[in-house]
């Protein structure tokens, strides 16, 4: 549920016309993800055709917020001043269940991050109106 964690404010996640829906989806606490008409193939991040047969015709579908991390790593510095205040923090490739892959923070407890480990979707304030998805392990 948005607002159950929080973040140093960041950056801004850039939006457009094209990303809204997912950032409004966000917000509810859904994960959005497009899926081909044509080939029904999942993909991430968000594009105007699909990556896989290159038709035209993607469209916004809930994902299940669940996946595994493919990678991570613990960011301890950043030249970054918008992002030094939550240092140290992981990073993370999670493959999703339905197949792409996308890059998120994992957040709570950290005791057992390791490549595979099961994850799922959790979102977080980022400021005053941004909510992001993170994931954090999943216990169940």
């Amino acid at each position: 549920m948005p607002g159950t964690l929080a973040r140093a404010p960041g950056l801004p996640p850039l939006t457009d016309d094209f990303s809204q829906p997912y950032w409004d989806a966000a917000r509810q606490g859904t994960l959005l993800i497009q899926r081909c008409r044509t080939c029904r193939r999942y993909q991430f991040y968000p594009r105007a055709h699909c990556a896989h047969c290159f038709a035209d015709d993607p469209e916004w579908t809930p994902a299940s917020g669940r996946g595994r991390i493919h990678t991570w790593t613990v960011i301890r510095r950043t030249p970054n001043a918008e992002f030094a205040a939550d240092c140290p923090y992981v990073l993370a490739i999670i493959e999703l269940d339905e197949g792409p892959r996308m890059t998120a923070r994992i957040v709570g407890e950290s005791d057992g991050i390791a490549c595979d480990r099961r994850v799922r979707a959790v979102f977080a304030r980022a400021g005053e109106t941004a909510v992001l998805p993170d994931f954090c392990l999943d216990r169940g």
